[in-house]
């Protein structure tokens, strides 16, 4: 036996669902919300930690660094998860935020075994990604053990970038290999050891924080509108319109007009909605402003 998993909080039988495979389709599901209702509670124990690797990511995307998610199983899956939604949610480059999990793509839809405890595939994806100083490498592991993740973040370090863990248990081995560990603890798993569920939703809830508060930090909304979207489908192009609505109070017209102006940039429609500029003149002052609306607006503002 293995010491170390045995004695993991994620590996402990919960002694509130020790008789779910006796109870009525509704209580099973009651049991099941009243664990998850533990979730974010687990979660907000570990703002501090959130916040600090929020900086750090802050810091180095905006010097041009890039983040990384690895991951093996659930999290892995969670992480490429998290990093495909950030470009058509902010506009960003795909290459700004990526996941990746042990095995590859095919990993995303049919379990592969053994790749997570395999630390040379670990080290061979983060050699092949090209890290650099400049970025950051974000290791999840709901047990912290995965020899795939802890092999990565330490090559990773090797290389000068900076490195956050996400785990479900104190004390883990993969604390003691990151710059940064956020380890929300919520509990044995409804089911003995599947941290699909409460472990895998407060690490979605985790991931949600950091790169939506990095990207919130970057410019990426104008207060809380998603300005930097990306109108690729007709609910987004409808979006683009209400969203330059809400910030300039324009009627319809008006901002699918500048909405088409702006090429479809709907910061840049705000920007000449609200300043009076032509496209290129905002997109000028957007650049000078690193991008940020709010900031692009009020130095506008100024030297009017």
């Amino acid at each position: 036996m293995n010491e170390y998993l045995a004695g993991l909080t994620t590996e402990e039988i919960n002694r509130d669902t020790l008789m779910i495979d006796e109870c009525s389709t509704e209580d099973m599901v009651r049991l099941l919300n009243q664990e998850d209702a533990k979730v974010p509670a687990a979660v907000a124990a570990e703002i501090p930690q959130i916040a600090k690797a929020v900086d750090l990511l802050h810091r180095l995307l905006k010097n041009g660094g890039r983040m990384f998610y690895i991951g093996a199983g659930t999290s892995g899956r969670l992480g490429v998860l998290d990093a495909s939604e950030i470009p058509p949610t902010f506009g960003t480059d795909p290459s700004l935020v990526q996941g990746y999990i042990a095995g590859g793509d095919v990993a995303l839809r049919v379990a592969v075994e053994g790749f997570e405890d395999s630390a040379e595939e670990g080290v061979g994806l983060i050699d092949r990604c090209g890290i650099t100083e400049k970025d950051a490498v974000i290791g999840i592991s709901a047990s912290g053990s995965a020899s795939f993740v802890i092999a990565g973040l330490k090559r990773a370090a090797e290389l000068g970038a900076a490195t956050i863990g996400v785990a479900n248990n104190k004390n883990s081995r993969l604390a003691e290999v990151c710059d940064v560990c956020i380890a929300p603890v919520v509990g044995p798993e409804v089911i003995m050891g599947s941290t699909r569920l409460k472990a895998g939703t407060a690490t979605k809830l985790v991931l949600n924080m950091l790169t939506t508060c990095t990207m919130v930090k970057l410019g990426k909304t104008y207060n809380n509108l998603m300005v930097d979207l990306k109108a690729s489908n007709i609910k987004l192009n409808d979006r683009s319109i209400r969203i330059i609505q809400t910030a300039t109070g324009a009627d319809p017209e008006t901002a699918k007009q500048a909405l088409q102006a702006a090429s479809m940039n709907c910061k840049l429609a705000i920007m000449m909605i609200i300043t009076g500029l032509d496209a290129a003149q905002a997109e000028q002052e957007l650049a000078r402003s690193e991008g940020s609306l709010k900031t692009a607006i009020r130095n506008c503002t100024k030297v009017g």
